[in-house]
């Protein structure tokens, strides 16, 4: 029998964070690796770009050779450990996440972020909304003298990724897919808003909202709660 009624899963940046509405270029949805890239400067964020486009036109065999070669960008300019804290500390917390996460306890609902993103900024939102399970694609590990990035452990956690975690999730928890529900906003979030029994475009991007059950255009994660009140009403 299973332990809770349904499950929520959440995209981060752009979802449970807010958006860099600055770097949204339209090709892929703004994201850390982009603010990092931009904060950084003398001509990082024009290499990003480049590997925005190869990753488009299909020339990375996967998403974690993307994030390899968004690696290499930022060990040759030298990203150090306080660096990236700082730029990452300073994404803010999307409105209503908190009502979000309360309701989801309330309801008996297990959360889960899923994101293609740094493990920095999930491990943070995690503590925050006390969310039960984080699936990030890059956690970084710094040297302790020089502060350079020195290893990483990657996750091939966005794109079709996204949907493994989620069959993961509801396996080991025995939840149907009926009472599986995905927020995004992203082009990359296309195919698992699809696998989802309903899902949310959350001021998205169009391919998101062609593909979605609903859409949000505040952006304020509790206008979700009556949409999945009613969702997971029905399926109790």
């Amino acid at each position: 029998m299973a332990k809770y009624q349904g499950a929520l899963f959440l995209d981060l940046e752009g979802t449970l964070l807010k958006k860099a509405h600055h770097l949204d270029t339209g090709e892929v949805a703004p994201s850390a690796w982009a603010l990092v890239a931009h904060t950084l400067g003398g001509g990082v964020y024009e290499e990003e770009l480049e590997t925005q486009k190869k990753w488009k036109s299909g020339e990375y065999a996967g998403y974690v050779e993307w994030m390899e070669a968004t690696i290499a960008i930022h060990q040759r300019h030298n990203l150090t450990k306080d660096q990236f804290t700082e730029i990452l500390d300073s994404v803010e917390l999307m409105d209503g996440a908190n009502e979000l996460a309360l309701w989801a306890k309330d309801r008996n609902i297990v959360m889960s972020i899923v994101t293609g993103g740094f493990k920095h900024l999930s491990d943070r939102v995690q503590k925050v909304l006390k969310i039960e399970h984080a699936f990030a694609a890059c956690e970084y590990f710094f040297d302790e003298g020089d502060g350079m990035i020195s290893a990483w452990n990657l996750l091939p956690s966005d794109e079709r990724g996204k949907i493994r975690f989620m069959d993961l999730v509801l396996e080991e928890h025995k939840i149907s897919r009926d009472n599986a529900v995905f927020i995004g906003d992203g082009i990359n979030d296309r195919h698992v808003a699809e696998h989802a029994a309903m899902s949310i475009a959350f001021c998205a991007q169009k391919e998101l909202r062609e593909v979605a059950s609903h859409c949000i255009d505040e952006e304020d994660l509790s206008k979700a709660i009556p949409l999945l009140e009613a969702h997971f009403s029905r399926n109790s």
